[in-house]
């Protein structure tokens, strides 16, 4: 019953997380992009923080290098990801299965970077070749005009890859910090940590919540980014990160872009086109050639969790 438990709980963060990148374009129709942002990490946050009074006995950080984890979280993981992701989607050349398919490069980049600060762990020529080969992924599903750089969304890409790379050192620096603190705790002090510096760039930028228009279309997508996305998808991430390691959670990234086509499809009428799958693809095999130690030793526990199934 566990393993029928597991592989549901999987399609639904795939699809919470997948289907977001179409909640994300919708609500952007309405809402100014990092005011968007914050306003989810602020409902997001307060949830993640009752939920880790609920489940840890160390809810509240302490000392300099837990509040580092934290600020690097805030930072990168939360305020930088989101920001330029949101703003990135604002373009409408870019649509919701080519964001999640840029996005779905980090768990290559985060091995890159795991790589470059901690000098013991060296990429190989093949590990290299892989995470140049997600690079190129980027570009044939950017497919830039050389005559205009600008046109086509090249830029709005180039800002979601951004966004991406954020993610990824961002996870790696979290990491390489020994702070001992709670998985829950740093979420949810990161989220408003990231809601509060998002708030700050927000008003940099000349944004205003006058600038928002509130109807149900606006209200639905804030609460599916806040409620679902966010508060559930991550519920359901840090069970099934006990139950199944970071190898098959890795995994989610390259189902995501399948629920995010399918979304951006039935709500948005977005057609993905052929640049955003061969993309994908490209990506999806740098990620196997860097990660292919893991998912080999990993692939005899996939085959029987499927095959049980």
């Amino acid at each position: 019953m566990t393993r029928y438990r597991n592989l549901l709980l999987f399609v639904l963060l795939a699809a919470a997380w997948g289907s977001a990148f179409m909640a994300i374009k919708a609500g952007l129709a309405y809402i100014p992009p990092v005011l968007f942002a914050a306003l989810r990490y602020d409902v997001a946050g307060i949830l993640m923080l009752l939920y880790a009074f609920y489940v840890t006995d160390r809810p509240i950080p302490r000392g300099r290098a837990q509040w580092t984890v934290v600020a690097v979280g805030a930072t990168l993981i939360i305020a930088g990801y989101h920001s330029l992701l949101f703003i990135g989607e604002t373009d409408p050349a870019v649509t919701s299965a080519a964001a999640a398919v840029i996005v779905s490069l980090s768990p290559v980049l985060t091995t890159g970077f795991a790589r470059l600060f901690l000098p013991d762990e060296r990429l190989t020529i093949v590990g290299i070749a892989g995470l140049l080969l997600g690079l190129v992924g980027v570009v044939i599903l950017s497919n830039p005009d050389p005559d205009n750089l600008l046109a086509g969304g090249a830029v709005a890409k180039l800002l979601i890859f951004g966004a991406a790379t954020a993610f990824a050192l961002g996870s790696v620096l979290t990491r390489r910090i020994d702070a001992d603190l709670p998985i829950e705790t740093m979420e949810a002090w990161s989220m408003m940590g990231g809601a509060l510096i998002m708030h700050g760039i927000s008003l940099g930028l000349g944004e205003s919540p006058a600038d928002a228009v509130w109807n149900l279309e606006s209200l639905a997508a804030l609460a599916y980014l806040a409620l679902v996305a966010s508060a559930l998808g991550f519920l359901i991430y840090f069970d099934l990160l006990d139950r199944l390691g970071p190898i098959q959670i890795n995994l989610v990234s390259y189902v995501a872009p399948v629920f995010a086509a399918l979304a951006g499809w039935v709500v948005l009428t977005e057609v993905p086109t052929v640049y955003t799958v061969v993309g994908f693809l490209v990506i999806f095999v740098g990620f196997v050639l860097v990660k292919r130690r893991a998912v080999r030793a990993e692939l005899p526990r996939i085959r029987r969790f499927v095959l049980r199934s």
